[in-house]
């Protein structure tokens, strides 16, 4: 019996995610973070370090991150150690915090970059008006984790964003706060995030002695 040709034309269409990894890109672990700081200052790559640790510690997404100007992260000449964002997928305000190892990067890149506080932190190649895009900030991801002998399709921008928030969350279990850090509106988002589970909650519950 010959299928329909609509049939026959489904069953030879490649299932987009035909040898992908699906579901959410992997956190960073700790030692993995200091991997690809020793790789990027090896290869004295400062935009790239400064960008690698703003992403880290201010777990925003890309879309955030790589719009962010000078004035953002720049006061009387030095770089803050709290700054504040408006999203652009939620359109409300997330504040976080720099800390020293990310205002050293981020202060040598700016010497090197120069411009003014109204000019992006990090700027396309291509258009110097406009500011690096999401589609080669991921392409640089790509890069430092593969570099470092991880593997390319199970990391993204998102691992560095959920990195820090699960290292905050495994030691301390505050939802609460991560969610705030995280800039969600919804503590469920939170939890379907970090990919919290049974598992995770009788953990901490076990860890708990009263």
């Amino acid at each position: 019996m010959e299928l329909p040709e609509t049939e026959l034309t489904a069953t030879k269409r490649q299932v987009w995610n035909a040898g992908r990894a699906v579901g959410a890109k992997r956190a960073l672990k700790p030692k993995q973070i200091w991997e690809i700081r020793f790789y990027l200052n090896q290869r004295r790559r400062l935009r790239d370090r400064a960008l690698f640790d703003l992403a880290i510690d201010s777990k925003l997404r890309g879309c955030d991150l790589v719009q962010m100007k000078i004035g953002d992260l720049v006061s009387g000449g030095q770089i803050r150690t709290r700054a504040i964002v408006m999203q652009q997928k939620t359109g409300r305000p997330v504040q976080f915090e720099l800390l020293p190892d990310a205002r050293a990067s981020l202060l040598a890149w700016l010497e090197r970059r120069g411009g003014t506080v109204d000019d992006y932190v990090f700027p396309s190649r291509v258009d110097h008006n406009g500011h690096l895009s999401t589609r080669q900030y991921a392409r640089l991801v790509d890069e430092w984790v593969t570099g470092v002998g991880l593997m390319r399709n199970e990391y993204g921008t998102h691992s560095l964003r959920r990195t820090k928030a699960s290292i905050i969350y495994r030691a301390t279990g505050n939802l609460r706060a991560v969610q705030i850090l995280l800039g969600h509106s919804k503590i469920e988002n939170t939890v379907r995030y970090l990919g919290i589970d049974v598992e995770d909650a009788l953990a901490l519950a076990e860890n708990t002695e009263i």
